[in-house]
């Protein structure tokens, strides 16, 4: 059975060298995650250059997905690299403190001296560590410790509740984008934005900057959930970043709002990935835990379009073995998945020519039970709108368009392959198409298949037909 929610896999120490890189695909990954938090701009080069080396050796396609670091909200770094914190204990956040101690330690966001005021309470190093703010005298940032441990260098702070300051974009990001556009990134994920002028303004640099990447927000911040609908409206996709978005809302929280932030982004047209802690264990543990089968499980259940790995592909023991679990258990959850197609269809309306026929192929080919649906685009966009409705067959977009293939490759239930599509007519062109589907064992003489076409063919957005043919109708004279 062919996986219908896509792979993301974190680049790193662990999975650059080429040989790991060909397991990594031959394993199932859609599309490699690039942090630029973590290194260089050569380093991604050589990585983008290296996935890309893998998978045409391979003969796959696989996306690129460049992830922004965001505002640096973090202590600083201690004397001895790490401290402990006793409950009950003061502790001091001091902006003007170059080197931490027991007593005080740095920031890297200077402004948050300005942010916070008395009983505000600050979490640190993802919700480990809990502090109570006492006050705050110029630079310092009084605290008692509520929930004590380890505390080490450059560990993340939260406000509980939200609310911090800080910009979306720094100038780190800007860099950031300028490179990912040099190497012809697919994706670009924005982290901590708070409106949809945080993506208008992630867009504008991108274009400026010569990149058309997919552009998807990260919800982190309560204020994301806030404005949810309007960053969605300005995205083409959202990450379910379900670490610091946990810290500010509280844990609890997270598993429905999971639920309603992949069902509004599927209602709007807009990808989802699902991120964070998804197989942790795997880091060092080359089985994953019950619970993490439940959570993988539970995101694809939910209509997630791809799950994603983090330090279990990226510095973990086991990266490749990590990316065959999850493919394994979003297998078996998709064999589970309820189709209601009917039901999704009630009472919605479709006002362009292009999204109805997208509509009224995959109605057709649940109700005709068809082998597979063949959508020929420039786009994407008609693979897109099938996509977002749970029908049971696979499509398959065809493309003369590299870059759209990449693209498609985060699209749940889709299978992008590239064709040739120029100086054909349209039964040559359904033809061609049919050939290529018998070609990849998609396919066989006789069965039923569902096909989409725009006239004039070559026109990006121009979807108008629809064909329901038996394979071996259409020769190629």
């Amino acid at each position: 059975m062919s996986r219908h929610t896509k792979i993301v896999a974190t680049l790193g120490p662990a999975s650059s060298a080429p040989e790991v890189l060909e397991r990594l695909v031959e394993a199932g990954i859609d599309v490699v995650r690039m942090n630029f938090s973590h290194g260089s701009p050569e380093d991604h080069k050589a990585r983008a250059d290296g996935i890309r080396a893998a998978a045409a050796k391979l003969g796959r396609t696989v996306g690129i997905l460049g992830d922004l670091q965001g505002p640096k909200i973090r202590v600083g770094k201690f004397a001895d690299g790490k401290i402990t914190l006793e409950a009950g204990t003061r502790f001091i956040l001091d902006a003007a403190c170059t080197m931490g101690n027991e007593e005080r330690v740095g920031l890297d966001y200077k402004e948050l001296p300005k942010d916070v005021k008395n009983s505000d309470i600050l979490l640190l190093d993802d919700g480990r560590l809990k502090l109570r703010v006492d006050g705050v005298r110029g630079s310092e940032i009084h605290t008692t410790v509520l929930v004590g441990g380890i505390l080490s260098n450059n560990k993340g702070i939260n406000r509980q509740g939200g609310g911090l300051t800080a910009p979306a974009l720094t100038a780190k990001d800007m860099d950031d984008i300028k490179t990912a556009a040099q190497i012809g990134v697919d994706f670009v994920a924005v982290s901590f934005p708070k409106s949809a002028a945080d993506m208008y303004m992630a867009r504008q640099l991108m274009r400026a900057a010569g990149s058309s990447a997919v552009l998807i927000a990260k919800i982190e911040r309560v204020e994301a959930i806030t404005n949810l609908e309007e960053i969605l409206e300005s995205s083409d996709g959202i990450m379910v970043a379900r670490g610091d978005l946990a810290v500010e809302v509280g844990d609890a929280t997270v598993p429905a709002l999971q639920k309603k932030m992949i069902r509004m982004a599927r209602d709007r047209n807009k990808l989802t990935i699902t991120a964070t802690q998804m197989m942790e264990s795997m880091i060092t543990s080359p089985v994953p835990t019950r619970a993490e089968v439940s959570d993988v499980a539970n995101a694809v259940l939910d209509g997630t379009d791809a799950v994603m790995l983090s330090a279990e592909t990226a510095s973990g023991k086991y990266p490749v073995e990590t990316v065959e679990s999850m493919a394994r258990v979003c297998v078996e959850a998709e064999r589970s998945a309820e189709v209601t197609l009917d039901r999704e269809f009630l009472d919605r309306i479709f006002t362009r020519i292009d999204q109805s026929i997208a509509m009224a192929a995959i109605w057709t080919a649940h109700h005709l039970k068809v082998k597979a649906i063949a959508a020929l685009t420039q786009s994407g966009s008609t693979a897109l709108w099938m996509s977002r409705l749970n029908c049971g067959v696979p499509i398959y977009a065809l493309t003369p368009d590299a870059t759209s293939v990449a693209r498609m490759a985060l699209y749940r239930e889709v299978y992008p392959l590239l064709m040739a599509q120029e100086r054909m007519d349209r039964d040559r062109l359904l033809a061609e198409a049919e050939a290529l589907l018998i070609a990849e064992g998609v396919v066989e003489q006789g069965d039923l298949i569902v096909l989409t076409i725009g006239e004039p063919i070559g026109c990006a957005g121009g979807t108008n037909t629809l064909k329901i043919v038996r394979v071996g109708e259409h020769q190629i004279n």
